[in-house]
């Protein structure tokens, strides 16, 4: 990742999946690696489960907080339903990052809390921000400040853990 350019992330998913929170660690993440960081987010309906999209752009000068339609370097999709609502923002060579890719065909994500793995329903958003910093080369201490800036003490540890079991996964991006 070059400082010259600005890095344009889109994350969506489902009302009550963590995407604001986890665009909120992302930017953070992203100041404390000495970025110029904006972010905003879309809410839609999202009190009752609808879409809610939030994109977050970094560089060392950025002027606005939304990503132009196709040219989101990374999209982060927390609910399935939600990859073909979001391709449109991603651009041509982009990474998409999504639950598909970690999820057994026919699994959901309540399925997670029955695994052995540190990922639950309610931290996978976490998970997959570790899949998203295989990608992004913050200091590993930029991303844990993040977490633990803008998530509950009581959850600090299993979703630190949740974040290295993501950013440890080997996966094929699409």
């Amino acid at each position: 990742m070059s400082n010259r350019k600005i890095t344009n992330i889109v994350i969506a998913g489902l009302g009550g999946q963590g995407v604001i929170r986890a665009a909120n660690i992302l930017a953070e993440a992203a100041f404390l690696a000495g970025y110029d960081v904006k972010q905003s987010e879309i809410h839609g309906m999202s009190q009752r489960g609808g879409s809610v999209s939030s994109d977050v752009r970094f560089g060392t000068q950025v002027h606005s907080p939304m990503v132009p339609i196709g040219e989101a370097d990374y999209l982060m999709v927390l609910h399935p339903t939600q990859v073909d609502n979001n391709l449109y923002m991603l651009r041509e060579g982009g990474t998409l990052i999504s639950t598909r890719m970690i999820l057994e065909e026919g699994k959901d994500l309540e399925s997670l809390d029955a695994d052995n793995t540190p990922l639950t329903s309610r931290n996978f958003n976490v998970g997959l921000l570790g899949v998203l910093a295989q990608h992004i080369q913050f200091p590993e201490d930029a991303w844990i400040a993040a977490i633990r800036k803008h998530l509950p003490e009581k959850v600090h540890e299993q979703n630190i853990q949740a974040f290295m079991y993501g950013k440890n996964l080997t996966l094929a991006c699409a």
